[in-house]
């Protein structure tokens, strides 16, 4: 269909990641003639070098970590080592059965499917192959790739990015990581759980810095106990070469030698060279300028996912992939909330998130109609059988709905979804108090931090 110049496609697709694949699923099942262009693997960041494969290494690493510390369960095991050619194989499967499900789900809505490398030809088509593919609205969804710094060259064998790391054909002895974020400390986390002496290096005050202050606390506090070294509050100044790894120099003078560094500070769009600009999309620094429907200063042109200014999240991708399918069939919208989007760092232990932090919730609506409470999940009996440790600590507009809901523990992303629903709702602490809970679920902590706050706590003292 591609090949024929007579056909317009309704809508055609510039990348085939989370956003990008999204967009095409729904508009096909919307009736859309879809187009969806993909010059790598269908899936993109998040399946084959993001979300995926790193939950499967930390996942690998939690299973190092219960094999070394057993006794405490009263269960005997040995803990011979880390075999990486049999973690990549148990990974590569995890993404080998999505990959080929996605396939198939891609195909079953008679979807038009390019492999290659597009270029944006002009606001109503994209160039592939050797040939024009005209639509009436064209999606840019190009993603992203790991940023570095001036200076600093990522070259593969010393100096890597996260795609590197998720390759690696052994466990570095030592490793720096660069970047306190989501990426770098699920790698330090990973890496300390296979046996890697690890620092993290961060620029700010905190590790994961965009989270509420409270939760960085409790995995700075976790981190230290789990013999994660981490330095705070200085820039980076230059890496170099010695004899047997590399040395990072800090703004202050400090010096840190590891096997490897890792480069984590976060990722870029993919845009430069595609066309866009010459199309007249208005951009900045990289990323493709939108309104909250996803369009851009183009009336035939929307843009999707990390390559647009929003949170380079893969389910923020399907949701704004969705959003511009939906329109373009005419249904109504509705803009996503960001605050509202749950947030989940995958380290040990997890950091989750939904809503606004304290200090921004003091910010927009006084710190005098803020208030406040932290639930120890000490006081949960599920998470003392798993013998985690963390906290749960809620936001409200005084007299008012929870705003905030901040969680650190194990397995503290498989509680932000009711989180994600006491935001959204904009419920008030009574109402999700008067909630019956399952005993004993860390599920239950989330209800008992409600009860609190409520004004009647049950396993927590006044």
């Amino acid at each position: 269909m591609a090949n024929d110049a007579s056909t317009v496609f309704d809508l055609v697709i510039l990348g085939g990641g989370s956003g990008g694949y999204a967009a095409a699923l729904r508009g096909a099942q919307l009736g859309l003639d879809v187009a969806l262009i993909e010059k790598n693997k269908l899936g993109g960041t998040c399946l084959h070098n993001g979300c995926i494969p790193t939950k499967a290494l930390l996942h690998a690493g939690e299973v190092a970590d219960q094999s070394r510390e057993s006794e405490q369960f009263g269960i005997k095991t040995s803990f011979e080592g880390v075999d990486m050619a049999g973690v990549h194989k148990y990974k590569d499967e995890v993404i080998a059965g999505l990959y080929k499900g996605l396939q198939g789900l891609v195909a079953s809505r008679k979807i038009t499917y390019i492999e290659g490398a597009g270029r944006l030809s002009s606001p109503t088509s994209v160039d592939v192959n050797g040939q024009r593919v005209e639509g009436r609205h064209v999606l840019l969804a190009t993603g992203s790739v790991p940023k570095t710094l001036p200076g600093l060259e990522i070259d593969g064998n010393r100096i890597i990015s996260s795609d590197h790391a998720l390759t690696l054909d052994r466990v570095p002895k030592s490793a720096i990581v660069l970047g306190g974020g989501v990426i770098g400390v699920e790698f330090a986390s990973a890496w300390k759980s296979f046996g890697t002496e690890v620092t993290v290096i961060e620029g700010l005050k905190h590790l994961v810095p965009v989270e509420d202050e409270n939760s960085s606390k409790l995995l700075e506090r976790a981190f230290r106990k789990r013999g994660i070294k981490f330095n705070l509050g200085t820039f980076f100044q230059k890496a170099e070469y010695t004899q047997d790894g590399v040395k990072v120099t800090l703004a202050d003078g400090k010096e840190f030698e590891a096997e490897v560094l890792l480069v984590a500070i976060g990722r870029g769009p993919v845009s430069q060279g595609l066309g866009y600009e010459e199309a007249g999309v208005a951009m900045d620094r990289g990323f493709v300028l939108v309104d909250e429907y996803m369009r851009t200063n183009v009336p035939t042109i929307s843009a999707v996912g990390d390559l647009a200014p929003t949170l380079q999240l893969a389910h923020v991708g399907f949701a704004e992939g969705i959003l511009v399918a939906e329109r373009l069939a005419g249904l109504k919208t509705v803009p996503v909330d960001y605050d509202g989007v749950p947030r989940v760092t995958y380290c040990h232990p997890e950091v989750a998130s939904v809503g606004i932090t304290e200090a921004k919730a003091k910010e927009v609506y006084g710190a005098d109609k803020v208030v406040s409470i932290k639930f120890p999940l000490g006081g949960n009996g599920k998470s003392r059988i798993l013998k985690t440790a963390g906290e749960i600590k809620l936001v409200q507009v005084k007299d008012g709905a929870v705003v905030g809901v901040h969680m650190v523990g194990d397995r503290m992303g498989e509680q932000v979804g009711e989180a994600q629903l006491i935001y959204n709702w904009e419920a008030l602490p009574a109402e999700v108090a008067q909630l019956i809970h399952a005993h004993p679920t860390q599920n239950e902590a989330l209800g008992e931090a409600h009860l609190a706050l409520a004004g009647k706590p049950l396993h927590m003292h006044d």
